[in-house]
């Protein structure tokens, strides 16, 4: 790992600030940064850590929907009461993250900042249909993922918050790769003010909508309705995990187990 600079902002403006620097990388939890640094895969000339702001942290409810600061926790998004109230899929999504060691650093705001094409969070934000909210704007799930590792996030900009409508149902399914805990695929399902709407991890480039399973269960909000259902497997990825077709497989079978959960 090559030698580095380090600050430890107090303020989101300060962390802007310094954010913006040539070759600066925002750290949040750490958990995929650092790992690609000691692997030479990144090598910022600067790191910006946001543990101290106090504002990037916390959990609120209101307005028809949660609010989860960036710096939040997967442990602590699993561990609120508020959550599991609210949306009960949100905080069983976070309590299945990587193991212990993950949700206890793995922050929010990291894990959506990084889009890993297999992390779990980005399932439940777009499947939920919520807003990313920065030091500089509000952008919609819908907008903000754009393909592997890439987001909508200009250089610099740090995501603030999560907003996450409180749906009528939604429902979370995994099926995990075994020693990372990455989702082989991952289906989140939800209904609610967004219409209906499911998520999918795991399978492609980055985090998608299944939008010919949203228009059958739009129709009939039940497992049956997913009787038969296929989805292509063009485009999807294709590793030693599993290929494209078992992946295109595994969606609507999960989709069908989650529906069938709420």
């Amino acid at each position: 790992m090559q030698a580095f600079a380090y600050s430890n902002p107090a303020s989101l403006a300060d962390a802007a600030a310094q954010a913006g620097g040539a070759n600066a990388k925002i750290l949040a939890g750490g958990q995929s940064l650092l790992a690609a640094m000691k692997l030479g895969l990144a090598a910022p000339d600067a790191l910006v850590d946001l543990g101290a702001i106090a504002e990037l942290k916390g959990i609120s409810v209101g307005g028809g929907a949660v609010t989860i600061g960036a710096m939040t926790t997967h442990a602590a998004v699993a561990a609120s009461a508020e959550v599991a109230k609210a949306i009960p899929a949100l905080a069983d999504l976070a309590s299945h993250i990587g193991d212990r060691q993950v949700r206890n650093r793995g922050t929010l705001g990291g894990s959506l900042a990084n889009n890993d094409p297999a992390a779990c969070y980005p399932a439940a934000v777009l499947g939920l249909g919520a807003t990313i909210k920065t030091n500089k704007r509000s952008i919609a799930a819908d907008d903000f993922f754009k393909g592997l590792y890439e987001t909508a996030l200009a250089e610099g900009e740090i995501i603030t918050a999560v907003s996450f409508p409180i749906p009528e149902k939604a429902a979370w399914q995994k099926f995990k790769q075994p020693a990372s805990r990455f989702s082989i695929v991952g289906v989140f399902v939800s209904k609610g003010t967004q219409g209906v709407r499911v998520a999918v991890t795991g399978a492609g480039a980055c985090v998608f909508r299944a939008k010919d399973l949203e228009a059958k269960l739009s129709g009939s909000w039940s497992a049956a309705a997913l009787n038969g259902a296929k989805v292509s497997a063009d485009g999807l990825n294709s590793d030693l995990h599993g290929s494209a077709e078992y992946r295109a497989a595994l969606i609507p079978v999960l989709a069908q187990r989650a529906v069938a959960a709420t």
